[in-house]
């Protein structure tokens, strides 16, 4: 199918340069990135793409000054959308061919002329390269050995923004036999939490650093057993989580006539920086204590859980809760080092909490 649009690539008569900054940068790169995210839910359809694009490029008559100002903001924000397209995973050279065409008033069929829409995504790329070098923890069971690092030469400026992004292409274009756990890409699941450059993290919201010289260095958590290069062995983490029994306890389970449990709002609000919690152990994995005790201190997570449910207005086990944690190893291990609390991703203060335990046993 056609992919036509009648949008130029002249600039419009009429506004000046104060007028084309009216939608600010951010409002702009705002809206390129939503343009890239509904082309790609397209992509399987040349037919949707093309007419999506026809919509929004089609302009038949002489533009007024107000107008013209518009395609300019339009234009813009095309531009940008094919740059980002090109960071973007399968298909973005699809998209930024496409929004490239848009915006330099090409004509082209997407099964004919691979060479035309590569030629129109260097046409927005950017003319210099950014490769940097990124040693990542290696070490396969299978083949055994001592752990090694190794060492990739990748081009952040053709990469997306976060470490996720990296692995990613490292495993997609150098070396498949990369492992490392990932899901949501958002900061939730907690899945990508490793030791970026000396620091627990999760990999999708960690930055690269492109202005660095230097290796970065992607390490798994410490202090934990390794399955196989970035990915850990969790299981005596979940088992302690599982130990504190983190659910809604009640003396008398039933019911009360089909009605909820009622908790106050200021007894919810007491659970505000709790249960927030995403499980990723960036903060045990960063704690002393749980690197020499692991297998009796409870660490700064499943303590910081154990918490929640202590403090839950509607849950009626918080004595046998306390009593099962007061522990001169399952508590009193933590001496406020503070790690934890540097460390947690979604910015919440386990020491803080652990605090509190403490003073109520």
């Amino acid at each position: 199918p056609m992919i036509t649009t009648s949008l130029d690539s002249t600039s419009p008569t009429g506004p000046t340069a104060g007028d084309a900054r009216v939608e600010s940068s951010i409002g702009i790169d705002r809206r390129a990135r939503a343009f890239v995210s509904r082309l790609g839910r397209l992509r399987a359809s040349p037919t949707k793409r093309r007419v999506r694009v026809d919509r929004i490029a089609r302009e038949t008559t002489p533009p007024t000054p107000e107008r013209a100002r518009e395609r300019e903001r339009e234009r813009e924000m095309l531009r940008r959308a094919a740059v980002i397209g090109t960071t973007r995973g399968v298909g973005a050279s699809a998209i930024s061919a496409t929004v490239a065409a848009a915006v330099s008033g090409l004509r082209y069929t997407t099964t004919s002329s691979a060479t035309s829409a590569s030629a129109a995504v260097d046409a927005v790329k950017t003319s210099t390269r950014n490769v940097q070098q990124f040693k990542i923890y290696r070490w396969d069971p299978d083949v055994g050995g001592a752990p090694t690092y190794k060492t990739y030469d990748v081009d952040t400026n053709d990469c997306g923004p976060m470490m996720l992004d990296v692995l990613f292409k490292i495993k997609d274009e150098q070396d498949q036999t990369l492992s490392f756990r990932r899901s949501c890409r958002e900061g939730i699941c907690g899945s990508c939490a490793m030791n970026i450059n000396g620091t627990n993290g999760l990999a999708c919201l960690s930055k690269v650093d492109k202005s660095t010289s230097g290796a970065q260095t992607i390490a798994p958590l410490p202090h934990m057993f390794v399955v196989r290069d970035l990915v850990v062995d969790m299981a005596n983490f979940y088992a302690q989580y599982k130990s504190i029994e983190p659910y809604l306890k009640l003396k008398d389970d039933t019911k009360k006539d089909g009605l909820e449990r009622y908790q106050s709002k200021e007894d919810r609000a007491k659970l505000d920086g709790l249960y927030e919690c995403i499980l990723c152990a960036c903060c045990s994995t960063s704690c002393p204590s749980y690197w020499w005790n692991s297998d009796k201190y409870l660490g700064p997570a499943v303590l910081l859980q154990a918490y929640r449910w202590i403090i839950d207005s509607r849950d009626e086990f918080t004595k046998e809760r306390l009593d099962k944690v007061n522990d001169a190893f399952k508590l009193y291990r933590c001496h406020t080092i503070m790690n934890c609390s540097k460390v947690c991703p979604k910015g919440l203060n386990p020491a803080k909490q652990i605090a509190k335990i403490k003073a109520m046993v």
